[in-house]
Parts: structure tokens; sequence; C-alpha cells
């Protein structure tokens, strides 16, 4: 009987839909990080009689179909990269975009990673770096002596150096931002990755080449809304069990039929 096989796809589909959701759920909390949905296709049909076919030497044709389909397959699990909200942590070094645009990190096996999470430190050299340890590109170094560090909207970054009464400019920061942002690779550690399907990236500054702008001392937290997130879980959950009933059923009638005498 096909329909164990077609509501076995429904509950297939169904379980990976409750894995996206919950993940989201888990992630509600990770600084910059962006939702995922599941996305659904149809499976293949089989025609048992074809739309359009001819049923006499007259020219009569069918005019609906009949078919069967095999059910449903996940098919995508894009990222909404829609704005997370901004909260203040009151910390130099945290920024925030407000718009669109990635920061760039340099990962240890040489490629760029593209993150929205800007929570920076200060290696031991100075350098500005993310949680993992990974330097921010394009490099900037903080001396020890520097004082009142500023990072204005445009990405441009001020410090106070020693006894110094004018601010020393002390490097650019830069965003990149992609064509699909959705069709970037998740790498982990809150970084992304080009693929061909993103395009390559587009370097620009803060606040100009269609940029967001930053801003110092403030985060971006995630854009997972929970009680979406808990609405979807409740549906899922419904779909599955629903799935499974129709298993459920045709066992109950080819059960009814091995019974017939």
């Amino acid at each position: 009987m096909k329909a164990l096989y077609i509501a076995s796809t429904g509950m297939s589909a169904e379980e990976r839909n409750v894995e996206v959701i919950s993940n989201n759920i888990a992630n509600m909390r990770t600084t910059g990080y962006k939702r995922q949905r599941a996305e659904f296709q149809d499976l293949l049909y089989q025609q048992m009689r074809r739309a359009g076919s001819q049923t006499s030497n007259q020219g009569n044709m069918i005019p609906a179909g009949l078919e069967i389909g095999s059910g449903v397959r996940t098919v995508a699990t894009p990222r909404v990269m829609s704005q997370g909200s901004v909260s203040p942590t009151e910390k130099d070094l945290d920024i925030a975009i407000r718009g669109d645009g990635f920061f760039m990190i340099q990962m240890p096996d040489g490629r760029t990673g593209y993150t929205r999470d800007g929570s920076f430190e200060r290696d031991a050299t100075g350098q500005l770096v993310n949680s993992s340890g990974f330097v921010l590109q394009p490099g900037i170094t903080i001396p020890d002596t520097a004082k009142s560090i500023a990072i204005a909207p445009n990405g441009t970054v001020e410090a106070t150096l020693g006894t110094d009464a004018a601010p020393t400019q002390l490097g650019q920061l830069q965003l990149a931002n992609f064509v699909n942002k959705a069709g970037l690779e998740s790498v982990g550690d809150n970084l992304f990755v080009e693929t061909a399907a993103s395009g390559t990236p587009q370097i620009g500054l803060p606040n100009a080449d269609s940029n967001g702008d930053l801003l110092q001392g403030y985060l971006e937290m995630s854009n997972v809304n929970s009680v979406t997130e808990i609405a979807d879980l409740i549906a899922a959950q419904r779909a599955y069990e629903m799935n499974a009933r129709v298993i459920s059923g045709a066992d109950e009638m080819m059960q009814s039929t091995s019974q017939m005498r």
C-alpha cells in the first residue's frame, strides 16, 4: 500500500522541520544568529490518467487527470537574514551592524569568514580578534597606551594615545555584502563562508555602498522570535502525528484485507 510510504516521507520531512526549529530555539541567545526555516517540495507523481488524453476518435479529451503523488521532501533550510534587535553592552569593542553587511574574519585555514557577531577583544599583540581568537580583517591594532577608544558609524577607529591631546586614527573597519546572503554556508563559530550560490563578497565602508552603519557598545541579538518558533513547533508536531495516523490507518486496512475469508 503506497500510503505507508507516502506518509513516511511526511514524517521524515516534519522530523527535519522540528530539527531546524529546535536549532533556532537553541540559538535564541546567540549573538548575530540568523534563524533558518525548512522548505518542502512534493515528490514525483504517478500518472494513472493523463489530463488532455483523447477518449474517442471525435477528439474528446479528459478534462482532469488522475495522478497519485509520492510524498514530500525537504529541499532547503535557508536563513532569514532580517535584522536582529541591538542590545547595549557598554563595552568599547562590542560593535553592532545596523543594516546590511558582515564583518570579515581571517580563519586559521586561510579562508575569510563572515559574521554578524561584533563581540571583539584584543589579543596579546593588540589586534582585534573574535571570541575564537581569529583576526578581524582588515587588521586593526590598538596599542596598550590607547585610551578612549571610539568607533564611528562609518567604521573609523580612533583612540587617544598616551598623553596626546588629540585622538589618533588606528584603522578603518570594512564590511562585506553578498547578492544572495541565503547562499552563504554556515561553518559554526558564528561564521559563514562564501559559496558559488552567494556570489563574491562586495567589500565597502560602513554607512556607504549599501552597507549599514556601526554602533559601538552594542551587539546584535538573534532574530529568532520565540512565539513564532513555538507555534511552528506545534504545527510540525501535529503534522507528524497526522502522518503517523495515516500509517496506522493503512496498516489497519491491510490487516482487514488479510483477515478476509
